[in-house]
């Protein structure tokens, strides 16, 4: 049995191996024809503006677009919904099916999807001293410092580290961050369910139940065997898992990954990334915010009028309204509308859905009216904290933690072609204020 498990595993990367040849010699064919072409130009004003825009990377797994939103390999979220293998029963896609899109650039059928899932189960199984090693931490310790701390921890079983060690050929050095990405992959639900046992439930710690697929043993591990929540986190799973190259997670995995570090250190400079409140760490300030308007408005379900009210006086004290607007965006963010479709279908009552949606028809036109606000409308922070509250997981600061385990499924994928297509270091070039002045101070 265990021969033939090790021989589905092996064969899942045979498939990637495959891929490789052909996409390489597309690649160099492609900078042999075109690589003087000119693309675009960088202006100083993007040099100070956080480099926002400018087109600087190579990510193949998705593509965001300021009109449709994000679309993973060239399909929008609804279209994943639509074509992914879901589990039996369910109507959400497996995140299992997104990985194996995003990786292998093919829509998977159901039996590819359960053999990238049985793969991960038979990877999951967590060394004690991660364990240890968390456990040390002090217990108000935020989850996305012990999050950090686990998959730091988790390095130890490094196959990249130990293979560069050994003098592996600079070609094959897609095969054991391969190894790395999918190990860290079916590890971090394991990971992210011990620190929320620890720090919410008294250390009752829940073993993990192989027969599940990914996310539903996730959702188990943390304590929710609601179905209906299962459903939840399969969604939530899916359409976090990547957002192109350039946002702060993404582009810090590539970034040191680049560097040649392996999957868990890349993994974990990211996650450092995600934890900022421009970042990752958005979902919970949704909540707080909701719920702090709430109670300075007495409680219950507060008027449009009250509601607007609060808006721009939030904005006059100099401050942000948490979920809206994006760097990229000019819509309603795809994402949102999923989960906001997923709440009307399974909870249309709920007294938090009803502030979120009257939320959302009040602070776009509010925020247009500021003048300054490119899009004013709701990006996947907005809602996704309302959804988690309803089946009872309220802790918010445990919110980023979830987007960091979706979050490997794109960014690890990403990081196994950097390696498999040779991409160098990156090290961009800067300048100074001074030399900026000297060459076009004058004109």
């Amino acid at each position: 049995m265990a021969q033939e498990n090790t021989s589905k595993m092996q064969r899942l990367k045979e498939l990637f191996s495959e891929k490789i040849e052909s996409t390489q010699k597309e690649v160099k064919d492609f900078i042999a024809a075109h690589g003087d072409t000119v693309i675009g130009e960088i202006k100083i004003s993007q040099l100070y503006g956080g480099m926002r825009g400018m087109q600087a990377l190579i990510t193949e797994t998705s593509k965001l677009d300021p009109a449709e939103g994000i679309r993973f390999r060239g399909y929008s979220i609804p279209e994943l919904q639509e074509k992914l293998p879901k589990y039996p029963g369910g109507e959400q896609p497996l995140p299992e099916g997104i990985f194996y899109l995003m990786l292998y650039n093919e829509l998977p059928d159901d039996d590819t999807v359960r053999r990238v899932s049985n793969n991960w189960a038979r990877r999951a199984q967590i060394p004690p001293h991660v364990f240890k090693v968390i456990d040390a931490l002090p217990m108000h310790t935020h989850p996305m410092t012990q999050f950090v701390v686990g998959i730091m921890a988790l390095r130890t079983e490094s196959e990249f580290k130990k293979a560069y060690r050994n003098g592996i050929n600079k070609s094959e050095y897609w095969e054991p961050t391969y190894e790395d990405a999918m190990n860290l992959i079916a590890r971090l639900p394991r990971v992210a369910a011990y620190i929320y046992r620890r720090m919410y439930h008294n250390g009752d710690h829940i073993e993990p139940d192989p027969s599940l697929d990914w996310s539903g043993n996730f959702a188990h591990m943390l304590g929710f065997d609601n179905e209906e929540f299962h459903e939840l986190l399969r969604l939530y799973m899916t359409i976090h898992v990547d957002h192109e190259g350039g946002n702060v997670s993404a582009h810090t995995i590539h970034l040191v990954g680049s560097a040649l570090s392996d999957a868990y250190q890349s993994f974990a400079a990211g996650m450092n990334g995600l934890a900022g409140p421009l970042h990752g760490l958005a979902n919970q300030e949704v909540i707080r915010w909701i719920f702090a308007m709430r109670d300075e408005l007495g409680g219950g379900l507060p008027s449009k009028e009250q509601i607007a009210n609060y808006v721009r006086q939030t904005l006059n004290d100099g401050k942000v309204v948490p979920g809206f607007g994006h760097a990229v965006l000019r819509k309603t963010d795809p994402r949102y509308t999923a989960q906001r479709d997923f709440a009307q279908k399974h909870m249309p009552h709920d007294d938090l859905f009803q502030i979120v949606s009257r939320v959302y028809e009040v602070v776009p036109e509010i925020l247009q009216e500021t003048g300054k606000v490119k899009n004013p409308w709701p990006n996947v922070d907005a809602h996704s904290g309302q959804l988690l509250m309803h089946y009872g997981l309220t802790q918010y600061d445990f919110y980023t933690v979830l987007f960091g385990v979706s979050r490997s499924l794109g960014t690890l994928a990403s990081l196994i072609w950097d390696r498999a297509l040779g991409f160098p270091l990156e090290r961009p070039g800067s300048t100074t204020t001074e030399l900026l002045k000297e060459q076009y101070g004058k004109k």
